[in-house]
């Protein structure tokens, strides 16, 4: 866990946010012990995450692809290669969905913008070093033009069917 307390409270604020302003559908399935506090989201997010990124192509086209995130800071980071037609699409078209599902147990659904990680950013060299670490190599020696982007979620919710159940099958003591 990377995250701060402050950028746990943040997360909080926006996933309260995000609930509230949902619709009365998604609240009558995302409710009480359904729904995912940050603290939950930090504990349960460790390590890599198969994400599906929801992206638009210049015609208004939506597009869906698979990629690896990592939940750091609050957030996901995640990477492809610039010659991917998602990269375009996020070079061009940043707003994206982010979605993380883990079988029945687990949803995390957002919306939210996309910036491509440089050199020089307050995060970069921890997140180059998480990366590093996971993988046993940086993701920008695995081919010409690797893009590492980082995620900025307007809209958040997390679910679980079973809370008290996932929490304690992953070893996670349920925050007060």
């Amino acid at each position: 866990m990377y995250e701060t307390d402050e950028e746990v409270e943040r997360l909080q604020a926006l996933l309260d946010a995000s609930h509230a302003r949902s619709t009365d559908h998604l609240r009558a399935i995302i409710h009480g012990e359904r729904v995912l506090s940050a603290r939950d989201l930090v504990a349960l997010l460790t390590g890599m995450k198969v994400l599906s990124v929801a992206t638009v192509t210049a015609h208004g086209e939506p597009r869906i692809s698979a990629m690896d995130g990592h939940f750091l800071h609050g957030t996901w980071s995640f990477s492809t290669s610039g010659t991917a037609a998602k990269a375009r699409h996020m070079q061009a078209r940043p707003s994206v969905s982010v979605a993380h599902v883990d079988n029945e147990e687990l949803g995390v659904f957002s919306h939210g913008r996309v910036e491509q990680l440089a050199v020089g950013d307050a995060d970069y060299d921890e997140t180059m070093a998480h990366w590093n670490g996971h993988y046993g190599s940086s993701p920008l020696e695995w081919g010409v033009d690797v893009r590492l982007y980082r995620y900025r979620p307007s809209w958040m919710v997390g679910y679980a069917w079973k809370r008290d159940e996932l929490l304690a099958k992953r070893g996670i003591t349920p925050a007060p």
